[in-house]
């Protein structure tokens, strides 16, 4: 049986990635995406010109956050909410960041299968990212395929994360609205996970609050309300809202948008939301440094070969991890400035 040939792919120039964005092409955006996840130099380079050349026609979205535990529902109530969205004229770019094994280092990337619907309507695009066990479930590269998909005309940014409770924080620094799903009743093994994410978020969805659970929902709704008058607001000036939803039925889901369109004019008016999309920049600019200081230091080659040398000293017990890191600083010639002082 003759095999058949496989087409090879053209390599694209920095104009073909510009032109094909700035046209919304999803093909085209879609290895824009994968480009700036590539750890190669010849990708970052490019990666970080295609940015450059993007950038001033990106930022004219809603960017959400959506978190939650395993199980509450995300998928479902993003698909729903997603559909709404596309279905009122909307362009919804998803970008869902998977959790990557610790053994495999794989990525389940289930979200296109779990979003089925969603991924076949013609104003949406859904892309899932392995985390590569990034802290908080939050892709290395999550604000730059942002920044792609807003320039390929999406006006709505869904995030939606792991939600093993791995400091979230990671999720609010890229985002206007953090919102937060919760199962009613909740469970004292989601405690730990619920008490530092609430204190992020600017909306608690209480999803799956159909049938037997619907009552249990309103309890959970009621308890949350009262539990915000002792937590700090989010966002200045804006009172975190509490809803019920149903992902099933498609309950809560105008409403949930209803509430993410006031947020916006709320803060717009405020000038909190531009205030808060300025720090977001900084964030990222400083979390570049130290990413970029942090590899052009672990690939020096005169690093590598001292690191060995000092873990087996540490081993041994000959000397103390804090001395071994004076020690180190003091052969590549680096100032190690106190703080303190």
């Amino acid at each position: 049986m003759e095999k058949k040939k496989r087409t090879k792919v053209k390599n694209l120039e920095l104009n073909d990635y510009v032109e094909g964005i700035l046209q919304s092409k999803i093909p085209i955006l879609a290895r824009a995406i994968t480009l700036v996840e590539s750890n190669l130099q010849e990708h970052t380079k490019l990666a970080q010109e295609l940015l450059s050349k993007v950038i001033p026609y990106s930022g004219n979205s809603i960017r959400i956050g959506i978190t939650g535990s395993p199980g509450v529902g995300k998928s479902t109530f993003i698909e729903k909410l997603g559909l709404y969205l596309c279905d009122k004229g909307n362009k919804v770019a998803v970008l869902a960041v998977d959790p990557t094994s610790v053994v495999s280092k794989g990525s389940i990337l289930g979200d296109k299968t779990r979003m089925e619907q969603l991924s076949k309507h013609p104003n949406a695009f859904i892309r899932p990212s392995p985390s590569g066990g990034a802290l908080g479930g939050v892709g290395r590269k999550t604000r730059e395929s942002i920044i792609l998909c807003e320039a390929a005309g999406f006006n709505v940014i869904i995030v939606e994360t792991v939600g093993v409770g791995q400091s979230e924080i990671l999720v609010r620094s890229m985002v206007d609205l953090f919102a937060l799903l919760i199962l009613p009743g909740g469970g004292d093994e989601l405690q730990g996970f619920k008490k530092g994410t609430v204190e992020l978020a600017d909306v608690i969805i209480i999803n799956k609050a159909d049938g037997e659970n619907y009552h249990l929902a309103k309890v959970t709704m009621n308890e949350y309300k009262q539990a915000l008058h002792y937590v700090s607001n989010a966002t200045s000036g804006w009172e975190p809202k509490v809803l019920l939803a149903s992902s099933l039925n498609g309950v809560g889901i105008e409403e949930f948008w209803n509430i993410v369109e006031n947020f916006r004019k709320v803060t717009f008016e405020s000038g909190v939301f531009q205030l808060r999309r300025r720090e977001q920049v900084l964030d990222w600019f400083y979390s570049m440094v130290k990413e970029t200081v942090l590899n052009s230091f672990f690939s020096n080659s005169k690093v590598s070969e001292m690191l060995q040398e000092l873990e087996e000293k540490i081993f041994t017990g000959k000397i103390s991890p804090s001395y071994a890191v004076q020690k180190l600083f003091e052969e590549l010639n680096y100032e190690i400035i106190d703080g303190n002082k």
